[in-house]
């Protein structure tokens, strides 16, 4: 994600947020009112009919995601700093992790998501945080009785180095194959200067797949055919991307969506169908977005966005999820997504190759970290300002 210096978030928390292109914001300074249209608006109809409100959790310490083991009704809120609370159906809280003294949080660094593995009455929780030496971590704990991280349970499941303090990607999501995916920035700084978006050898500006538990003495084990048929790292699923900060499946088709925080010009999204992420190049940094961009590099069967908006609309995008709620029938089929800077909740119909019907839900979170998507297809969307909210109708 690019958290952008200067606008209100960053000094209402009292931490410098860079610029995801270099080291100076290269967002218009125009962004700094993102609150005016505070979080909360309950009057927004909906062309679908019914109205479209945001129902707080509650507040947190800048939370940047939020997940659900399956088969419980509890929410575990992640916060940068390198904490995890859970939330139980009571509404009441309790801290499930503590590793803020592990944890680096400047800039787009921090403890970033976690993910539940699927399957019924495992105990097994996947972190991805930045440690003290900027390395990105993914590390296993086991859940005890009272549904906290056993912190002696710790593994390392995979590290990687070569990271500025930003783009340093962030998400963790178990597939519909029940595999863990990791999405990683292109290594931070500007233009992708080690050219690691289109390095196949390399693990960086990717979405990566692997079989997380322990094998053979291993700490985990890329998964299946490669998808690039033998060429590069086997942990490669899709590659050309610059900092896919939030991606998601459509737990109906199972397509592949990606929120892709664009450099100067452009933010895009990405979808394909069904298995086809497998070995797809996105394009950067020889495109960003639909634009060409570094000309020494080539991505020429490159899958191009499927919706991008530039600069005027924005800084950063936040990528959300294809709406499966039955309880939001006015968003059913659509994606829901938004931009860090500007909060406003907007939402299209996907499909391959392009998108229709874009418009705002009349919905605003400012600094808009992150969606999230519990058991039941419900959707959350949180503010790194504190707030935590589920879209409800």
């Amino acid at each position: 994600m690019k958290w952008v210096a200067g606008i209100v978030a960053a000094a209402t928390l009292g931490f410098g947020l860079a610029a995801c292109g270099d080291d100076e914001s290269d967002a218009p300074d125009t962004q700094a009112d993102v609150t005016e249209n505070a979080a909360g608006n309950t009057d927004t109809a909906t062309d679908a009919g019914g109205k479209l409100r945001l129902e707080k959790v509650g507040d947190f310490n800048q939370p940047v995601f939020v997940a659900q083991q399956p088969g419980s009704e509890d929410l575990y809120v992640v916060e940068k700093e390198g904490t995890v609370q859970r939330v139980g159906a009571d509404g009441s809280a309790s801290t499930a992790l503590d590793i803020g003294g592990e944890v680096s949080s400047e800039s787009e660094q921090g403890l970033l998501s976690i993910a539940f593995d699927p399957e019924q009455g495992s105990n097994l929780v996947y972190a991805y945080y930045t440690d003290l030496d900027g390395n990105q971590n993914v590390v296993e704990y086991t859940l005890t009785e009272d549904g906290s991280f056993d912190p002696a349970s710790r593994r390392e499941v995979l590290k990687m180095d070569d990271f500025a303090s930003n783009h340093n990607g962030g998400l963790l999501m178990f597939g519909p194959d029940d595999l863990l995916y990791i999405g990683t920035g292109d290594g931070g700084i500007a233009d992708d200067p080690e050219r690691n978006g289109q390095d196949l050898d390399s693990l960086l500006g990717k979405i990566l797949r692997i079989d997380p538990h322990q094998a053979g003495g291993r700490p985990y084990t890329p998964e299946g055919a490669p998808p690039l048929a033998g060429q590069g790292a086997p942990e490669v699923y899709s590659y050309g991307l610059r900092n896919p900060w939030r991606f998601s499946f459509d737990r109906e088709t199972d397509a592949l969506v990606i929120g892709d925080v664009g450099q100067s010009s452009l933010e895009e999204i990405d979808y394909v169908p069904a298995g086809q992420g497998a070995g797809a190049n996105f394009g950067w940094s020889a495109f960003e977005g639909d634009e060409r961009f570094n000309e020494d590099q080539e991505a020429a069967d490159h899958v191009p966005p499927v919706f991008a908006y530039g600069r005027e609309s924005g800084c950063s995008v936040t990528g959300g999820y294809v709406v499966r709620d039955p309880g939001l029938p006015a968003l059913e089929g659509r994606y829901l997504y938004g931009d860090f800077c500007e909060g406003e909740l907007r939402s299209f119909v996907p499909g391959p190759g392009k998108a229709s019907g874009d418009e705002s839900v009349g919905l605003d979170v400012p600094s808009l970290s992150s969606f999230a998507e519990d058991n039941q297809g419900r959707i959350y969307a949180t503010s790194l300002e504190g707030p935590v909210f589920r879209v409800v109708q």
